[in-house]
């Protein structure tokens, strides 16, 4: 089952960084949606349940994901 998330990465990430954790989602079964690069760096995706882990582990091991929420509508009253 997969979910959908925004990645959101550190500004020290080089845009080549970003394009591979985008191809990694993609290589695991998982479809990158939009792609931020202006109020913040990243993308959007449905990420498999099997990956997500994987993902955030190679991030904080890389040091560059600042952070991965799931994506979802904003409402206010």
């Amino acid at each position: 089952m997969s979910g959908k998330y925004i990645v959101v990465f550190k500004d020290s990430a080089s845009q080549a960084q970003i394009d591979k954790y985008a191809q990694d989602v993609e290589s695991n079964g998982g479809n990158v949606g939009h792609k931020y690069d202006s109020a913040l760096r990243g993308f959007s995706a449905a990420i498999p349940d099997a990956f997500l882990q994987t993902l955030q582990a190679q991030g904080l091991a890389d040091g560059i994901i600042d952070y991965i929420e799931p994506d979802g509508t904003v409402t206010i009253q």
